[in-house]
């Protein structure tokens, strides 16, 4: 297994360890571990990539678990942000939707011998995703420690929320369109 594959599992890994610090407020400190375990797992999507096309390390291995392993880590966020009402779960309902259609699309894909690689609207919607993610553990962070959160921080969280919606369902309706031949072939 090559350098950016294994930061791929890595990153599926740091998974429970995230939720852990996320949910179980037993160990001291845990909104702030919690946001250094997610932080540092979306910083290995962005060095797989980087090394996996610098060094002509690219798989098909890697086509199909890179964006799995950000689908399940954002997913794991998301989900929990509900349990710990940070986010509405309308927000995450259409975020899932987005996603299952396009692993189902991925799915059909591989069936007919064909691996979809993430595209840059692909690629912008998840980087906005982990922004905003860490953006909301810093602010999960921030009130642990007892400051107060409001004003412009709230605004920010709140534009950024629905920039993430946006990327996501466009990014959502380009994979249909550019791959619809493949999505009708199968009806």
């Amino acid at each position: 297994m090559n350098l950016p594959n294994k930061l791929t599992m890595m990153r599926i890994i740091m998974i429970p360890l995230f939720l852990f610090f996320l949910l179980w407020d037993i160990v001291p400190g845990n909104e702030l571990l919690a946001l250094l375990t997610f932080a540092l797992a979306a910083i290995t999507d962005t060095l797989d990539g980087q090394i996996a096309r610098r060094r002509n390390l690219v798989t098909d291995f890697g086509k199909l678990m890179d964006p799995l392993a950000d689908k399940l880590l954002v997913m794991s966020a998301l989900v929990s942000f509900v349990e710990v009402q940070d986010v509405p779960a309308v927000v995450i309902v259409i975020i899932l939707a987005r996603e299952f259609m396009v692993t189902s699309l991925r799915l059909i894909a591989v069936e007919k011998g064909v691996v979809i690689a993430a595209d840059i609207w692909g690629k912008v919607k998840t980087v906005l995703q982990m922004f905003w993610i860490v953006y909301t553990l810093l602010l999960r962070w921030l009130a642990s420690l007892e400051m107060m959160i409001g004003g412009p921080l709230t605004l920010i969280y709140q534009v950024g929320m629905v920039l993430v919606v946006v990327a996501t369902v466009l990014s959502g309706i380009n994979y249909m369109y550019k791959n619809h031949k493949l999505f009708t072939k199968s009806i």
